[in-house]
């Protein structure tokens, strides 16, 4: 059986940034007073690298038009011990924005597919960027008057794969319950995150994230080919040894990324031989895969799937277009893909892979007809 995509919706915050002026701010957030000029000179050049032209947050009070994007959230470090805002003060923000954009990209994926409120029998929220009890899953069902029965599910801080895990929950649902309708709805607001000080993995975080949030409808898909795009088959796997080369913790002063600059070499060196296999027990080979939607955890990671899978550079491009105008938005990100495929008629099957920590590959088929 399979998961009928009936509607996708997306969203962001209001104001956005450059990412020449984010490297500005981020110059007195991350070098203190007495800093090397090297230090000063490497921080425009990794902001650069990260492929990344706009972002959208929710810190920002205006965005760039003419003049400097300008935000209040981050005050300059005033010493080498200042990190910033508490989590607890971020966490407040979280709260305070994610249920709206959560409703945002809601409304937007329920009309998209004609689906009402009251069609839908089961909620899963993804987001690994903050914690509210009451969540926006809440807050979700109590704006948009869903039924107070919607049966719900979260995905919590699994990073930038959630969706995928969450769009495997939702065809778990729908393939036990025919007349189950699914919405999956992922939210982020990784900028609260804004790390202080020099280190270089964390500046290259800095430099990659974003906010956004992301909704997806479905149903039990049909039988009937071309009617729609359909969730057929799901996979995940753990490369060994690997538990240190990417990592989301909590500290004091927001939730701290570390990004080993070894992933795309892994990436490289191990994705085709566990994806290959698995793209087989589907029916299906690498070469007839039509679209991919590649979460783009940066411009390196892209280029070490693209030689790693062996497909043309061109079917990156959807990827490197939303990292360009969007920055990662984490698990958001790859919805936003798939929406873009869809607008521009992508060729189907189309393979969505995301990685997280573990360091986990998780991959999903979308194809016309679950028959493969």
């Amino acid at each position: 059986m399979s998961f009928e995509i009936l509607g996708i919706g997306t969203t962001t915050p209001q104001h956005s940034i450059e990412q020449s002026e984010a490297a500005v701010h981020a110059e007195s957030l991350s070098c203190s007073s007495d800093s090397t000029d090297q230090q000063r000179r490497l921080l425009p050049i990794l902001y650069r690298r990260a492929g990344v032209k706009t972002r959208h947050s929710v810190v920002l009070n205006s965005s760039t038009n003419g003049e400097i994007a300008r935000q209040s959230f981050y005050p300059p470090a005033t010493s080498e011990i200042d990190f910033g805002p508490t989590t607890s003060h971020r966490m407040k923000e979280y709260e305070t924005h994610a249920s709206s954009l959560a409703i945002s990209a809601t409304i937007e994926a329920l009309n998209t597919g004609n689906v009402s409120p009251s069609e839908v029998t089961h909620l899963v929220t993804v987001s690994c960027s903050g914690f509210s009890a009451p969540g926006f899953d809440i807050l979700l069902l109590k704006e948009l008057d869903f039924s107070a029965d919607v049966a719900r599910t979260h995905i919590g801080f699994m990073g930038c794969h959630g969706a995928l895990n969450g769009l495997r929950v939702a065809k778990s649902f729908t393939d036990n319950d025919p007349e189950a309708c699914v919405l999956v709805c992922a939210v982020e607001i990784c900028t609260l995150h804004q790390q202080y000080g020099w280190c270089p993995d964390k500046i290259v975080a800095n430099a990659l994230f974003a906010d956004g949030a992301a909704a997806v409808v479905g149903k039990q898909g049909t039988n009937r080919s071309g009617e729609s795009w359909k969730l057929v088959a799901s996979g995940s796997t753990l490369i060994p040894d690997s538990e240190e080369m990417m990592s989301w913790r909590i500290g004091n002063h927001g939730f701290e990324m570390t990004l080993s600059p070894q992933i795309p070499d892994l990436i490289n060196a191990t994705l085709r031989s566990w994806l290959e296999p698995w793209l087989a027990l589907q029916g299906f080979t690498i070469e007839e895969i039509g679209s991919w939607a590649i979460h783009p955890g940066g411009p390196r990671i892209l280029n070490a799937v693209a030689e790693a899978v062996g497909f043309d550079e061109l079917q990156l491009t959807p990827s490197r277009e939303i990292l360009a105008e969007y920055g990662n938005m984490s698990s958001p990100t790859v919805l936003f893909i798939l929406k873009k495929l869809q607008s521009q008629n992508a060729k189907l099957p189309c393979v969505m892979l995301g990685f997280g920590p573990g360091l986990a590959i998780e991959a999903a088929l979308i194809n016309e007809t679950e028959f493969v």
